[in-house]
């Protein structure tokens, strides 16, 4: 059967189940979606099985297309790493670079050297805080947030940039809500925590130690945090250096609830496989090379995560 069978119908069919859309599916391939949509058709009609109910408002995969989607994964990603190898036999580092990353400047000036370096890469870079798990597996690298243990995943994690983080407070909070001094005193106090990233809820604290937080403010978004803090609106965790500032002059008080925070660590997750891929491997040695050169391997301002 497999003479019947075009590779850019399963590729096709790959990203639709990826994407549950046509129309992003298309834009992942760099295809027309006339292209996309014709490829799944023949690939339907040469099975003579439905891989994908189609609804007006999504797309929605059968047993048939979820078996499928399963046995091919490994394959076309076994032929991908065959294919970069080989073309790595050339002078210069190919390919196509697909990454999920935080939208932060001294990112953005990495990768974009990165590229310049390595003229005949060709990039993706989609920038999310808190990616949804299903649509991981289109992408080789991952750099994503994170304070306290991970979640066990298919996924290799490597520390990138790790920043101490403290609790904080504005001395006008501090007028109407005394300084906390146990964990159990902070979970009654007004606090600012994360919308969805880093876990979202509860604070996480060294030794393991874990606390659900009274919150009616919750951002992605470092900077919103900070400004709610300096105005009162709740207690904070924020990296040490982010408001140092602020703690200097007063405008916040460090709180010591008996724990500290978690670490703010910056993570990449690539692929389990035995062996990273080259293309990510030169660009994980390039980032950690550019970080050191830019003076900003513990010090960077992260713009986002609380």
């Amino acid at each position: 059967m497999i003479e019947n069978i075009e590779l850019p119908w399963l590729l096709s069919f790959q990203a639709v189940y990826q994407q549950l859309s046509i129309k992003q599916a298309a834009e992942q391939l760099q295809l027309p979606t006339s292209n996309v949509s014709r490829h799944l058709a023949l690939l339907e009609q040469q099975l003579n099985v439905r891989l994908l109910e189609r609804t007006t408002r999504k797309m929605v995969p059968t047993a048939a297309g979820r078996q499928l989607y399963q046995s091919i994964m490994p394959l076309t990603q076994a032929m991908d790493s065959a294919l970069q190898d080989t073309a790595l036999q050339g002078d210069t580092l190919n390919g196509h670079l697909k990454i999920i990353m935080p939208d932060l400047p001294f990112l953005a000036d990495i990768v974009a050297d990165f590229c310049l370096h390595h003229p005949r890469i060709q990039l993706s870079a989609d920038t999310q805080l808190n990616p949804v798990e299903g649509i991981l597996e289109g992408f080789d690298l991952v750099l994503r947030f994170g304070r306290g243990q991970l979640e066990d995943s298919g996924w290799v994690a490597r520390e990138i940039l790790r920043w101490p983080s403290c609790v904080v407070a504005a001395p006008s909070l501090l007028a109407q809500h005394p300084p906390p001094r146990s964990l159990g005193e902070l979970g009654k106090v007004p606090c600012i925590t994360s919308l969805s990233v880093l876990q979202g809820m509860p604070w996480r604290f060294e030794k393991g130690q874990t606390l659900p937080v009274h919150s009616h403010y919750k951002v992605n978004s470092g900077h919103m945090a900070k400004a709610a803090a300096l105005k009162g609106l709740g207690f904070a965790i924020l990296p040490q250096h982010a408001c140092q500032a602020e703690l200097d002059n007063g405008d916040l008080v460090q709180i010591d609830p008996g724990l500290k925070p978690e670490d703010l660590v910056l993570y990449a997750f690539y692929s389990g496989r035995k062996y990273p891929l080259e293309k990510v491997k030169v660009f994980l040695e390039h980032l950690q090379i550019a970080l050191v050169q830019q003076g900003i391997s513990q010090q960077p301002s992260p713009q986002n995560p609380v």
